[in-house]
């Protein structure tokens, strides 16, 4: 178990919310956004956040996944200087510290890259990339190459190539040495090459060896087997995209069966459970898809959403601005979803999450528990946790009237971590409207 296990995570994208300017530009001023994060960590260490996810913040073109250059903060956004004084700050408050890696691809303006634009089959970059020679491409520059998802200004690296690998660990050893971070988040992980991702592995275990504490390696992933990225040679955590669909759609569809069905299949304790003991980011919006407030069809459901996230297995994770359900479909240029907030905010959902963070705090069982389904119906779900000998059933109910649900608790009687209240089983329990309860047995 790590450090990473026990977290709430709260994503920031740090371009959109310090109002950087979409485009860089070359030579341009440096503008020390960076340090106006200190003045969030208040309001993070009120809603209980253990770890800050940063997405991209060194230099690049445009949304901070067209790498220019690794070991330089990106001139919108401050200096390294900023970047390791705002680290500072937040291990101070008491909390880890992630950062949004692209190894995958990198900018038209990478600078290994312009160097083979200028200097071609000679550059001793040319390795680093998958080029045709015998083609040219839409930008004139005599030869075409390889790009993410058929996008042109992304370019992809040649992971067959050690000089390309060892340039990207030596990026990693430096971020950690100068900006002491915790760990990486890996873009789009699930098409990194699995050796490539193997040697990223051993050097996070000898960074975790000489800290003391894990190196976290958190993987993008979308949809296949996790475990395909998540294991002892790959990495430690993967975003849990299978999850994140059967929450909201089974809100909105009113049919409980399909996130349950999932929790079951990932970490339920049936022989074909594929991530039992494993702990996946779970969340309910991040930067590339919806904010919930805008996906769920019902915002009144968004106090039992909340409460199944944060009582389900998992790490959960809370995107910026979310925790006061601000609203924001996915559109061209993504300003929507990924904001300019000039402070956080706070209201009823902020308590109300901050008092699921608390009681998950101090509930081992909600943090690193197993997983039994005791319940489902349509519009309500019940399961328990158990860790150390504590037990602590979910019950959720996404349905705007009062019921009662059946299950078997194996216990009389149980205190509810979210409100002190006691509850009485018999033969099941009753359920509030639009609640989730945290039941201690």
């Amino acid at each position: 178990m790590s450090w990473f296990d026990d977290s709430l995570v709260y994503q920031i994208y740090p371009l959109g919310l310090l109002d950087a300017p979409y485009e860089n530009i070359h030579e341009g001023s440096v503008v020390h956004r960076l340090p106006r994060l200190v003045d969030w960590i208040d309001h993070l260490k009120r809603l209980g956040v253990s770890c800050v996810l940063l997405n991209p913040v060194f230099e690049s073109g445009s949304h901070g996944y067209d790498t220019w250059d690794y070991l330089t903060v990106d001139r919108r956004l401050g200096t390294n200087d900023d970047l390791r004084n705002l680290v500072k700050a937040f291990h101070g408050a008491g909390m880890h510290v992630i950062l949004d890696t692209v190894l995958n691809h990198v900018g038209r303006d990478f600078w290994a890259f312009r160097d083979v634009r200028e200097k071609r089959a000679s550059s001793p970059y040319a390795g680093w990339f998958n080029i045709d020679w015998n083609r040219d491409n839409q930008f004139g520059d005599g030869f075409s190459y390889e790009c993410w998802e058929g996008v042109p200004e992304l370019v992809k690296l040649n992971h067959r190539d050690f000089g390309c690998n060892d340039m990207c660990v030596d990026v990693i050893r430096t971020w950690e040495r100068e900006l002491d971070i915790d760990g990486l988040r890996l873009d789009v992980a699930y098409c990194l090459d699995l050796g490539f991702l193997g040697y990223l592995r051993r050097v996070a275990d000898e960074l975790s060896a000489k800290r003391g504490q894990k190196f976290l390696l958190l993987g993008e992933c979308l949809h296949g087997d996790y475990n395909r990225w998540m294991n002892d040679n790959a990495c430690d955590s993967v975003t849990n995209y299978e999850a994140y669909k059967g929450l909201w759609s089974s809100f909105n569809a009113g049919n409980m069966h399909e996130i349950a069905y999932s929790l079951e299949r990932q970490s339920g304790s049936h022989p074909w459970d594929l991530y039992t003991g494993r702990h996946l980011l779970d969340f309910l919006d991040n930067h590339d898809v919806p904010r919930i407030a805008t996906k769920l069809d019902d915002k009144s459901q968004l106090v039992p959403l909340w409460g199944l996230l944060f009582g389900m297995v998992g790490v959960p994770c809370i995107y910026y601005g979310s925790e006061w359900g601000i609203e924001g479909e996915k559109k061209p240029g993504d300003h929507e979803l990924r904001p300019a907030l000039e402070a956080p905010e706070w209201n009823g959902l902020t308590d109300w999450i901050s008092l699921l963070a608390n009681a998950r705090a101090e509930s081992v069982a909600l943090r690193r528990g197993s997983y039994t389904q005791l319940a489902v119906s349509p519009h309500q779900l019940v399961f328990e946790r158990e860790a150390d000998g504590e037990r602590v059933i979910v019950a959720v109910n996404a349905a705007d009237e009062r019921v009662f649900v059946r299950f078997d608790a194996h216990a009389a009687s149980g205190i509810n971590l979210l409100s002190g209240g006691a509850v009485s089983f018999d033969g099941g329990a009753e359920l509030e409207p639009l609640s989730c309860a945290f039941w201690r047995v």
